[in-house]
């Protein structure tokens, strides 16, 4: 992927520096801690399973909606602002303004205003607002109530290095990718698709129902994903190289239900998936990157919202 000519945000906060995050949230560390791989792994399973994964790492369950509470973390004791200078933060202040740029072009076409999210940048562990506190092993995530996008560094120096079908630039589209289903997330929630998905979840009558709503949320935020590397590409040709989307494709397929279910348990439960399969992540991604448009990306069927 090609970034130099991206405009960068400035939407960024970086909490990199702040050490006050850090202490005291109850990680489950074991005897000898967390090492990095296993909050790799963590990371990539906690990505594949929704959009405020706490869970795995026991941290305070966190619910999107009405009538839904939110536990507030511990703010940062300092922060900067603005598009950072080092490698890792100007790709993603790049990302993030070319982002905003083109959902912005697309919300203007459609008579709507747009504004983008805000990325949090930190190391170890910090505050998410309303959305509790974000830690390393939770991977990237999207606090709805906060329009923020919560990522740790680290964890995309560890998909360049241990991520099998991804190298050099293609590693950096693939963190792309990862970026704009996030903001997918953002997407949704101006569209107030977040809010009405959580109220029919909140009326399922089963567990299995309710996953196959998130499904559905996680698939369209690939698909917008997909459109967002459609209208880049346009706007900007020549910005994919050879293999980008090759990469972001083995990305999908490897964060995809089945694959994680079989990894980690040898079999497969469709009613626990909570953000399609692998052949699903792939198609819905194709379907936004060759058709570029939000109406392609109805994963719900037409009127179901």
């Amino acid at each position: 992927m090609r970034y130099d000519d991206f405009r960068r945000s400035d939407d960024i906060e970086d909490r990199r520096d702040d050490s006050g995050g850090g202490g005291g949230l109850g990680l489950p560390m074991g005897g000898g801690g967390l090492g990095i791989g296993t909050i790799v792994v963590l990371g990539l399973i906690s990505y594949a399973f929704g959009i405020d994964p706490r869970i795995l790492i026991g941290g305070a369950e966190i619910l999107n909606g009405g009538g839904q509470t939110y536990q507030t973390g511990r703010a940062p004791t300092s922060a900067k602002t603005g598009a950072p200078t080092d490698a890792m933060g100007n790709m993603i202040s790049g990302i993030l303004g070319e982002i905003d740029d083109r959902w912005s072009e697309i919300f203007q076409a459609s008579g709507r205003s747009y504004t983008g999210p805000k990325i949090v940048l930190f190391r170890n562990a910090t505050s998410a607002g309303r959305c509790g506190m974000a830690q390393s092993a939770m991977g990237p995530f999207y606090c709805p109530p906060e329009k923020r996008i919560f990522l740790d560094t680290g964890f995309f120096r560890e998909v360049e290095t241990r991520f099998h079908g991804c190298s050099g630039n293609a590693c950096k589209f693939t963190s792309a990718y990862i970026i704009a289903h996030e903001a997918g997330h953002h997407i949704q929630n101006l569209l107030g698709i977040l809010p009405r998905v959580t109220q029919l979840q909140q009326q399922a009558d089963s567990k299995a129902e309710a996953n196959a709503l998130q499904v559905k949320v996680e698939l369209q935020a690939d698909c917008l994903s997909g459109v967002w590397v459609n209208r880049e590409e346009k706007k900007r040709p020549g910005f994919l190289e050879s293999g980008d989307i090759d990469a972001a494709l083995t990305t999908a397929s490897a964060i995809g239900d089945d694959t994680l279910q079989r990894q980690a348990t040898g079999r497969v439960v469709p009613d626990s998936f909570t953000h399609g399969s692998a052949a699903q992540r792939k198609r819905w991604f194709m379907t936004g990157y060759q058709q570029g448009t939000v109406q392609a990306c109805n994963t719900f069927g037409a009127g179901a919202l």
